[in-house]
């Protein structure tokens, strides 16, 4: 998993000044395995959402940048896209930025009988995510989150 998370900042580090030249953030770099390919996602972002255009401009940036830094040794998927509405928090910085919103979280084993829980996220450090839940705020340790995403109002 190191050589992944190398490779994920490597990526990172080459994506910045594309996205600052197309006038875009970045919001997150994710080098994966699914089935037997490995995708390496760049999730992008701007105020008022990107477009397919942000997307594809980024993506032929980022594809020659990638072809000329030679990082990454064998075959992959580049895929550029929106972190959409639904997005995963993973970063301190996706935390920070959320902090107010509506949270879905997900435990890897159930606490008081139950691994979902709703609610507005209040704080966080680098060892635990606090959430007002029915009113009453409850801290969860990082490490038994298996996934918070900001709640889609459907």
């Amino acid at each position: 998993m190191a050589g992944r998370k190398d490779t994920e900042t490597k990526a990172e580090e080459l994506l910045k000044p594309i996205a600052e030249a197309f006038n875009v953030k970045i919001y997150d770099v994710e080098y994966v395995k699914e089935g037997s390919d490995m995708y390496l996602r760049a999730y992008i972002d701007k105020e008022g959402g990107v477009n397919i255009q942000d997307c594809e401009n980024v993506s032929r940036a980022f594809s020659d940048k990638l072809d000329e830094a030679d990082i990454i040794s064998e075959a992959y998927i580049l895929e550029v896209s929106s972190p959409g509405l639904g997005r995963q928090l993973k970063k301190d910085r996706h935390f920070e930025n959320s902090l107010g919103e509506d949270v879905e979280l997900k435990l890897f084993e159930a606490l008081d009988g139950q691994k979902e829980y709703e609610g507005t996220l209040k704080a966080f450090d680098k060892d635990s995510i606090t959430v007002t839940v029915n009113g009453e705020d409850k801290a969860f340790a990082r490490n038994s989150i298996a996934v918070v995403r900001l709640k889609l109002d459907i």
